[in-house]
């Protein structure tokens, strides 16, 4: 892509890119972490809920006390955007209600746009590609997060010339976890309250890396950017190591776990009863690709790929992704090239909130991670059929009946504020890109 010449050009005659970063939380931490060493990129303003904290952020990842100085720390994301002097803004808080407005607002300002939140993506992120792609800015995802990756990937296989049979990531999963509380996700993670507190790590976001929440978020952002599509009823989880990829994510007609070709799923580092598996990929990212013809199969076998029984499915993966500390790329190839790290350009997959134990009519919903529900990947024409409730617009709101558990939340279980942006947004979107 040659990012870095163009970077190391605009370096020489002190043209840096100019950055607005929404939320120093973790993932912001992290790409704050990059800056320093990367001359001809500079952080401009940073907007966070507690601007004295984003500060202690900055020094706490190495930040000197001149470039504190030179950047303004604000609490108002809006007036942020609204001031001008940036060219891409980073959309990290997490929150999928403000995090629409955010977004809508940095279009409507001419300003590139990263979504680390994927929640936000998946809420409505469609109709934010659409505009933004009207206005001539850049809505990207966000390279080294786990959906950008495995982008990649796909972008990787379809311009090799090869069908994509599944594709997605990796994580620790059992079944059980589905039901998993801020109460109890540290002891998952071999962690105590302590350890997690003194590193930052917030016990409702990392609940739903593993109640499930995340990886369904993920893999239909995955599928709204890449025309892939989600089994029909939920993810699969099927355990499966690096070596057994392509055995294990074909078609179940030839002797896989796949529902269908072209399909996400995410594999499991746990085996059902909890051994761990073989080279697993927890944290890494898969493509499974179909040799078009004998010749490339037998390519396949002569330079060591890993390959099922016939030879004919094969796998090419990441096993380790870096977070924030990778953002650079998607700030840079949307600065310097025009162009997204991965962007939703449809609606294919949504993630509907799914009752964690029996919940009663007056009970006040959670949201990613919490005590109550967690979010369940659908094909899109099935959640608009259930009238599922989106995750992330499961958070603050009452609940007018009783829900078993285990079982969808739907838009007439819930008292909603229709008014709100993020709940007009919202159903503009399925308007506009129902199929």
């Amino acid at each position: 892509m040659y990012l870095y010449q163009e970077l190391a050009a605009r370096a020489e005659t002190d043209n840096p890119v100019r950055v607005g970063l929404i939320g120093a939380g973790k993932f912001g931490s992290m790409f704050l972490s990059q800056v320093p060493t990367t001359p001809g990129l500079e952080v401009a303003a940073i907007a966070d809920l507690d601007p004295g904290r984003a500060q202690d952020a900055c020094r706490t990842v190495g930040w000197s006390e001149e470039m504190i100085g030179r950047t303004a720390f604000v609490d108002d994301a809006v007036a942020m955007l609204r001031a001008g002097g940036l060219d891409v803004v980073v959309e990290a808080t997490g929150n999928p209600v403000v995090g629409l407005t955010h977004a809508r607002e940095a279009i409507r300002n001419g300003l590139h746009i990263v979504m680390v939140n994927v929640e936000a993506d998946v809420l409505a992120g469609a109709l934010l590609a659409e505009e933004a792609r009207r206005a001539g800015v850049v809505y990207s995802m966000a390279y080294g997060d786990q959906p950008a990756l495995t982008c990649e990937l796909v972008e990787w296989a379809r311009s090799c010339g090869f069908d994509v049979v599944a594709a997605g990531k990796g994580t620790k999963y059992l079944p059980a976890y589905h039901a998993s509380t801020p109460d109890t996700v540290w002891q998952h993670y071999g962690l105590t309250a302590e350890q997690a507190a003194a590193a930052g790590m917030n016990s409702q976001m990392f609940n739903s890396f593993l109640d499930g929440t995340k990886s369904a978020l993920e893999m239909a952002a995955i599928a709204n950017a890449t025309g892939l599509t989600p089994p029909p009823d939920g993810l699969e989880f099927p355990p499966a190591g690096m070596d057994d990829l392509a055995h294990v994510l074909r078609p179940m007609a030839d002797g896989g776990q796949l529902h269908h070709k072209g399909q996400v799923e995410v594999v499991s580092s746990l085996e059902r009863d909890g051994r761990p598996v073989f080279k697993d990929l927890r944290w890494g990212v898969y493509v499974v690709i179909e040799a078009p013809n004998d010749y490339a199969a037998a390519c396949f076998r002569q330079y060591g790929m890993n390959t099922d029984a016939s030879g004919r499915y094969s796998a090419m993966y990441k096993p380790f992704h870096l977070i924030g500390l990778e953002l650079n790329i998607s700030i840079l190839s949307a600065a310097l090239l025009g162009k997204p790290t991965g962007a939703t350009d449809g609606f294919r997959a949504d993630v509907v909130a799914t009752a964690k134990r029996d919940l009663k009519a007056g009970e006040v919903l959670d949201g990613e991670g919490g005590f109550t529900v967690w979010g369940k990947l659908y094909p899109a024409d099935t959640s608009l059929r259930l009238g599922g409730l989106p995750i992330g617009l499961a958070h603050n709101v009452t609940l007018k009946a009783d829900i078993a558990a285990n079982q969808p939340v739907r838009w007439q279980d819930v008292e909603v504020d229709e008014t709100m942006a993020a709940v007009t947004m919202r159903r503009e979107m399925e308007g506009r890109f129902r199929q």
